[in-house]
């Protein structure tokens, strides 16, 4: 009769009711049958539950089931409770998602995992012996083991190492099952058999919780669904009560050929160190500074901080452990541990959401390690600003679990459903010094958590620099996890490129962690710029290398020596493609070179050596004139801006030229004219006349009324580009894409591409890019805020997102997998890390206004916040010409000599401006043009005469009063929107400047211009005015030597040589002031290509090569090799050939130092380098420079 409870025999109706009837007759005719029944129906996946969801007559059997629910761990594992569990949790677990309320959910997921886990801790629990009640860690140690340096180092009494040993096995094999129960282990058998009666009462809850949602009648349906997948919906007539559910999206809807996103989670997510407890420790990026500083000068007190952190991870919160720091007012508790007699452990238990997402989890949150007298008013601050989050996060902090055991103090982590979002609660403004304010805002936004991970233990004890997987902010992680394609958009700092990384990373490591056998997943970083591309492969080599310290033995990592690695100072522009790691050819690219981080310009060129060796004359033609890159004049026939600004712009008429920008003339040709969506449909890819003359006001009002002038200079630009046989940005883009849509792409197309600074490249690069991925849902497009909407640029987000979305939907990037199309996602990262809130509002009123105005031209996005208040930007107003010089009270007064710091910097709008300055002020620190700073931040900034120097008259700046509310004068601007279209890009001029800064900003300007800006700041309560007569901050702040370094380093790796120089002057360190200087000359030659004369140009380039000769005369290793090629290819702009081989022979160039050789008549010479060195020079260059040498020699011997 059993067989009327299978699953063929209910499928329709008739069966049903038959298998209804049998139960009824069974739940009154005693155990045994009762129990052979139910064993049958949970047989099959899903039975049980369907059966039991229709059978109105259940209630008998669901009381007989948990009157015998087992109560001893040895009994369980057989029982049918046992079963049951399993059954209906995997059942529940597959259940439709829409299906369920949330919190529902969030039980049923919570619930299997504890299931799971507790089948093995009640089997081990059973046959566990006790002998006492010591625990048995107490006698493992973590450092048990011999080594070179003397720090893992103990001796060990011989009677004990065999008892520790089976202790440590003991320990290890049983403590991790449960630690993934979330319990910790039983001391003595009292407790075994306390934990044993927890975990059976909790099972029993869970399966009367199972059994109540098997009442709800509206889950039968689904129930059947999953029973009878192929059915369809004929099959729901059997429960015509049941409504069904909408179809959703689903990853089996189409073919998956990208597992690697799914599994990310848990390849990012590090348990802690073998041995300690359950509670996640999480360490602050200072308190690891403090451990490795330990970890080096003193090994004993490092072993007491390590065990410290061991006994609060097991939940030891004893008084000395657990002793509150701040007052009891102070919002949330922050704790000291004590360590020794004058070191703290200072740590907060916090709430974070756990790996799954579905629950949050409390842990311990250190923030470092203190004497007493480091201790300070800061820890009131802190507790009281976290309170902001709201009462439920606080109850949540400071909620307690009771003691496992009645007569200890060991707490267990409480966990809690994920949080409702909360208003963030308004606080007592912070009573702080200016000192404080800063490490406040270290705290709370500058730290990085890293768990306490076996990984992160060894690189401690390895003493070794490397990186580790950090905790991302919840909105940082849905990012990674994003499973279709996306938009990134953030300011620098807010995180953009670190959840491209973490993403790379949790791919990679998905990869590698998978039992399946798949295809390693193809992933490319690709940025514009060269130093971006490289730091972002470093620090993904050193996270590799740290997780790669989980593996190694105590042995093994006692023998490592800890690595301190100096950069050198050389522009990474200038390395040779042939040190790259990576092939000429895309097509050549192998599995090994994955994941890639390269260049937007290195992507193209390996394209082209593709498309060049093709062998089709008409392509070789068009894409060599691109790519040309083997002789050292190829530099000068791309236009970049510094070419455009020094060699063609005096060119231009100066009626036309007059009172334009040059930096936003040419982001006009090359993002509107030429590299726009609309200039693809157009003949030679550029906008005509007519079509640029149409273009709307509101979307480019940049020069709106002046758009014959900008085509008139267009056409002058492109007539002097083409007799000169130069090429910029777009024309190398058309000319790829030209050639893709006739031929076939060269090599495999890559899984996932990720494209950093996205607003760097122009929008007709995106569709080049798009081309490269085969995977739909593997595109990662991140941008700056700051920079989308900053001069320079005529890019918006919402152009390429809409761009993109047509080039999908005409299927014009072909995708080889087939893929369903899913909407990309949007994200923005409006939590500023960087800047305070004080300059963060000031900044976002700026792009309010513009928003106001001219709302086509920017992205429309949330408000930026800064996390920290700090102090409002200062804006000294009052000091017109006829009042004593303000320059005395700003840099001192006459004779007085006052140096801003490494960290200040003075803005001004050009070089005209900063030599004006200069004059008056001499060398008081750095002066940047707003052009120069991008890209660089500043802790100080004085944005100095921006509106006296604006080309934009006041009666047109009044524009900004109606942002003012009561403001009755303020000009209409619908009336003549043209005539106002100036005052945006000067408004996104004025943001740039404002967004260097990171904790003070002083706008200093004497001109009556200003004045509109300061009434409309000051009608927000944004700005603070300064006045003749009132106290002048103090602005200049002196520098360590140490602190000139890292910045001049900063400044030189952004091409910044002269600001450098300042740099390494103030640091006392002439070697990096002669390579700085010898950079300068070069930028100084080649600004004159085009410009000076023939003799003139030459003079420099031998100027720059001399001094590269210089700077690799004292040189070591890399960078003497660097110096001797850059200062070889100067002497051949210089025309010296002779020179010239004598650099690349230092340079060890040998191929390169022949050829010059043999062109300045030095047979001798080229016949040295062919004897010496054939074996590397190519054998088809070896060949003919023999034969040249041959013919040379043959011909002097017939001559005598």
């Amino acid at each position: 009769m059993l067989d009327l409870l299978s699953k063929d025999r209910i499928v329709d109706e008739a069966g049903l009711r038959a298998a209804l009837y049998h139960l009824d007759a069974v739940s009154s005719s005693g155990a045994a049958r009762l129990q052979a029944t139910v064993e049958h129906m949970l047989s099959s996946p899903y039975v049980f539950a369907y059966i039991i969801s229709v059978w109105d007559r259940r209630e008998a059997m669901i009381s007989h089931i948990m009157k015998d629910f087992p109560m001893k761990s040895q009994e369980y594992p057989v029982s049918i409770a046992s079963k049951m569990l399993d059954n209906l949790s995997m059942c529940f677990l597959a259940l439709p998602v829409e299906s369920l309320p949330v919190e529902v959910s969030r039980d049923i997921s919570r619930h299997r995992g504890f299931i799971e886990g507790a089948l093995p801790v009640l089997r081990t629990l059973s046959t566990m012996n006790f002998t006492s009640a010591k625990s048995f860690e107490d006698d493992t140690d973590l450092f048990d083991v011999e080594s070179d340096d003397g720090f893992v180092k103990k001796k060990v009494p011989q009677k004990f190492r065999k008892r520790n040993r089976q202790k440590a096995h003991t320990a290890t094999d049983t403590s991790s099952l449960f630690v993934k129960l979330g319990v910790v282990v039983p001391p003595t058998s009292e407790a075994a058999t306390s934990l044993s009666s927890y975990i059976l009462t909790e099972l029993k809850s869970i399966l009367s919780f199972y059994l109540s949602l098997l009442r709800r009648t509206e889950l039968a349906g689904d129930i059947k669904a999953l029973l009878f997948p192929d059915v369809g919906e004929s099959a729901k007539d059997a429960v015509p009560e049941v409504s069904s559910t909408e179809d959703i999206e689903s990853p089996t809807n189409g073919p998956n050929a990208y597992p690697m996103v799914q599994p990310m989670k848990a390849a990012l997510y590090f348990d802690n160190a073998e041995g300690f407890g359950e509670w996640r420790i999480l360490i602050s990026t200072e308190a690891y500074k403090n451990l490795r500083e330990f970890r080096r000068a003193d090994e004993k007190i490092f072993k007491i901080i390590v065990k410290k952190i061991k006994q609060l991870s097991n939940g030891h919160f004893s008084d000395d452990n657990h002793k509150r720091l701040n007052g009891p007012d102070a919002g949330i508790p922050i704790h000291e541990a004590k360590m020794t007699r004058d070191l703290r452990l200072v740590y907060q238990i916090d709430c974070v959401p756990d790996q799954d997402g579905k629950s949050e989890r409390q842990v311990i949150k250190v923030y470092g390690i203190y004497t007493h007298a480091q201790l300070g008013r800061i820890w009131d601050a802190l507790g009281s600003h976290l309170a902001r989050k709201g009462r439920e996060y606080r109850r949540r902090c400071i909620f307690r679990n009771r003691p496992v055991f009645s007569n200890d103090n060991m707490i267990l982590p409480a966990s809690f459903p994920p949080a409702e979002a909360e208003p963030e609660c308004s606080g007592s403004p912070l009573d702080l010094s200016d000192k404080d304010m800063d490490r406040l805002h270290s705290l709370l936004v500058l730290e990085k958590y890293v768990t306490f991970s076996q990984a992160f233990l060894h690189s401690l004890i390895a003493n070794q620099d490397v990186q580790h997987v950090f905790m991302l902010t919840p909105q940082e992680q849905k990012i990674v996890e994003c499973t279709t394609s996306c938009y990134v958009l953030g300011r620098s700092g807010t995180g953009k490129t670190t959840t491209m990384l973490f993403k790379i990373l949790g791919i990679q490591r998905a990869w590698e962690m998978s039992a399946v056998d798949m295809p390693k997943p193809r992933q490319i970083f690709v940025t514009k710029s060269r130093v971006l591309a490289t730091k972002v492969e470093e620090y993904f080599t050193k996270l590799l290398d740290s997780l790669a310290l989980a593996g190694y033995t105590l042995q093994e990592l006692a023998k490592m020596k800890a690595q301190s690695v100096q950069e050198g100072l050389v522009d990474l522009d200038d390395l040779p493609e042939s040190l790259m790691n990576i092939p000429m050819k895309y097509s050549e690219l192998e599995d090994r070179h994955f994941p890639l981080f390269v260049t937007f310009d290195r992507l193209a060129k390996m394209i082209a050596a593709d498309i060049l060796s093709k062998g089709v004359s008409k392509t070789r033609d068009s894409a060599g004139l691109f790519f040309n890159v083997d002789d050292a004049e190829a530099h000068d026939c791309f236009v970049t801006y510094d070419v455009f600004a020094n060699q063609y712009w005096p060119h231009f008429p100066q009626n036309l030229a007059k009172n334009l920008n040059p930096w936003l003339v040419f982001s006009e040709f090359m993002g509107i004219v030429k590299g726009s969506e609309h200039a693809l449909t157009c003949p030679e890819g550029v906008l005509d006349r007519s079509s640029y003359l149409r273009l709307l006001p509101r979307s480019n009002p940049n020069f709106a009324n002046q758009r014959e002038i900008l085509y008139d200079i267009f056409e002058i630009y492109t007539k002097i580009k083409r007799q000169r046989r130069h090429h910029d940005v777009a024309d190398r883009t058309h000319a790829i894409l030209k050639v893709l849509r006739s031929q076939k792409f060269p090599g495999q197309k890559i899984d996932y591409m990720y494209v950093d600074e996205a607003q760097d490249n122009l929008l007709i690069d995106a569709l080049f890019l798009r081309q490269l991925c085969r995977n739909p849902d593997g595109l990662f497009w991140a941008g700056d805020t700051a920079q989308t909407i900053s001069a320079g640029s005529s890019f918006r987000f919402d152009d390429l997102k809409a761009f993109l979305y047509r080039v999908e939907q005409q299927g014009t990037s072909v995708n080889s997998v087939g893929a369903y199309l899913h909407q990309p996602t949007m994200f923005q990262l409006a939590i500023n890390y960087r800047s305070h809130g004080g300059i963060v509002n000031c900044a976002h009123s700026v792009i309010e206004l513009i928003t106001k105005f001219w709302p086509n031209t920017i992205d429309n996005l949330r408000p930026e916040k800064g996390v920290v208040d700090g102090l409002k930007p200062v804006f000294f107003t009052g000091w017109d010409k006829d009042t004593v010089r303000y320059e005395q009270f700003l840099f001192g007064a006459s004779g007085s000599h006052i140096e801003f710091g490494a960290q200040q910097c003075i803005l001004v709008r050009d070089d005209a401006a900063r030599q004006k300055l200069r004059e008056q002020v001499g060398e008081i620190g750095l002066i940047m043009t707003l052009y120069e700073s991008k890209g660089l931040e500043f802790n100080d900034v004085l944005l100095y005469n921006f509106f006296e120097d604006s080309v934009i008259d006041l009666s047109r700046w009044r524009i900004v009063l109606n942002g003012v509310e009561g403001q009755d004068h303020a000009p209409n601007f619908d009336r003549d929107e043209a005539r106002y279209a100036g005052v945006c890009s000067e408004l996104k001029l004025l943001y740039v400047g404002i967004t260097r800064a990171r904790k003070n900003m002083w706008i200093v300007d004497k001109s009556d211009k200003s004045d509109p800006m300061r009434i409309f700041y000051t009608s927000r309560n944004q700005v603070q005015e300064c006045t003749p007569g009132t106290d002048v901050p103090h602005l200049a702040v002196s520098s360590t030597p140490e602190e000139w370094a890292s910045f001049g380093r900063s400044l030189f790796s952004h091409k910044r040589y002269s600001q450098a120089i300042h740099c390494f002057e103030r640091a006392n360190l002439h070697p990096e002031v002669k390579v700085c200087e010898a950079y300068q000359l070069r930028e100084v030659a080649r600004s004159s290509v085009g410009v000076a004369i023939l003799s003139n140009q030459k003079r420099a380039f031998n100027a720059a090569a001399d001094a590269f000769t210089d700077c690799g005369a004292t040189a070591t290793g890399n960078q003497k090799l660097q110096y001797y090629r850059n200062s070889a290819d100067c002497y051949v702009r210089a025309g010296d050939d002779l020179k010239a081989a004598d650099a690349y022979l230092n340079a060890q160039e040998f191929e390169q130092a022949a050829k010059r050789y043999r062109k300045a008549g030095r047979f001798d010479k080229t016949l040295h380098v062919l004897t010496d060195h054939g074996m590397i020079i190519p054998e088809e260059t070896t060949a003919e420079l023999w034969t040249v040498c041959r013919l040379f020699y043959c011909s002097r011997n017939n001559t005598q």
